[in-house]
């Protein structure tokens, strides 16, 4: 019997952004095969929830945790565990770990290196691209996690021949009661899942709800995430400023994502940039109406007019103007929400996406 391949996904363990979600789905769906052997190495951060990680290691995750207080603490600690856990691939996820992670992968002698980008727009200063573009020449395939990063990769001058496109996927069992959830017996108002930072535009979101208000309608709104006081409070202030306070429900760090997006008509990205929103594919699971700013990442995902709405990125009146439409037409919000659910059902299972990457894993490994 052929031995499983070993895999070691390398990822911040902040579990802010989607690079995280990701590796811990594929890790996950390994385990349910016999192929692939994974191991799932977290690079610690000052806000690692205690409890995210009690979390996975009951059920059974298999994991280990690096320092992250330097680059330095971070390779060494990784090449140790790469020298024990032998891995036949290692997959960096995300911007800085993609740099740390194949530091580690040569020094250990890693026999494959995948680099996974995550966003369509990242911090890289001239040394850290130059550092990019090095590895890349020691890399065996670097990947986007849609085709609009894999854009951005190209740009950046990553191999053509060597850097590709695999799409994000979810975990769709959680929104298995979604039908049973009728779209008009839900509360016609809005959920946004994203973190409070500066790639998230919640700014815009507000000040759209603030329009529809002066035009009469009174939206409740859940922000729901986490992140700093830094970019929260003000948001709060504008809220306030805006006289929309009152509608507005700033949740933090939620557990019970699919069962607010099911008990929601509408679910909103406001952003400025995206790789593949897996909140954005949640909602669409979920059955709501989503409604997702035009950039590269979620033009990807929905098709206007038919699954979704799309409205240019910063543009609070054509938010408004959408999230309008849809309140006055909820015939046609259904079809849409109807829509969203079938496609994210067809198209971004995450079976699809361990299925592209399981076989990835396994060229690699035979050659």
């Amino acid at each position: 019997m052929t031995p499983p391949v070993r895999v070691l996904h390398f990822v911040t363990g902040g579990f802010s952004g989607g690079a995280t979600q990701v590796a811990i789905q594929l890790v996950e769906a390994a385990r349910a095969g016999t192929a692939i052997e994974p191991l799932l190495v977290l690079r610690r951060k000052r806000r690692t929830p205690p409890a995210r990680l009690a979390q996975l290691r009951a059920r059974g995750v298999p994991m280990a945790l690096v320092p992250g207080w330097s680059h330095l603490a971070t390779i060494a600690a990784l090449v140790r565990i790469c020298r024990q856990f032998k891995p036949d691939v290692l997959v960096a996820h995300g911007f800085s770990e993609h740099l740390w992670g194949r530091y580690a992968g040569l020094l250990a002698g890693v026999p494959h290196l995948v680099h996974v980008e995550h966003n369509t727009r990242e911090r890289y200063t001239r040394w850290r691209l130059l550092q990019t573009r090095w590895l890349a020449q020691r890399t065996d395939r670097i990947i986007g996690c849609s085709d609009g990063v894999r854009d951005a990769l190209l740009a950046l001058g990553m191999p053509p021949e060597r850097t590709l496109a695999i799409p994000n996927g979810i975990h769709l069992a959680p929104f298995a009661d979604a039908d049973a959830h009728p779209f008009t017996a839900r509360t016609p108002g809005i959920l946004m899942v994203a973190r409070m930072s500066k790639q998230k535009d919640h700014a815009t979101l507000l000040r759209a709800v603030a329009l529809l208000k002066e035009r009469g309608w009174q939206v409740p709104v859940q922000l729901a995430g986490g992140g700093k006081a830094l970019h929260r409070k003000p948001l709060e202030t504008l809220a306030q400023s805006l006289g929309i306070a009152a509608q507005v429900q700033f949740l933090g760090v939620v557990h019970d994502v699919p069962q607010r997006l099911m008990q929601h008509q509408f679910c909103v990205l406001s952003t400025h940039y995206e790789g593949m929103p897996l909140a954005l594919l949640e909602g669409m699971a979920a059955g709501c109406a989503v409604i997702g700013s035009a950039v590269p990442g979620v033009r990807e995902v929905l098709q206007h007019g038919h699954d979704g709405l799309l409205v240019p990125e910063g543009d609070a009146t054509a938010l408004a103007d959408a999230l309008e439409h849809l309140l006055r037409h909820p015939e046609q919000a259904a079809r849409l929400a109807a829509h969203a659910r079938a496609a994210a059902q067809t198209r971004f299972d995450r079976t699809l996406m361990h299925q592209r990457y399981e076989a990835l894993f396994l060229e690699l490994a035979r050659s």
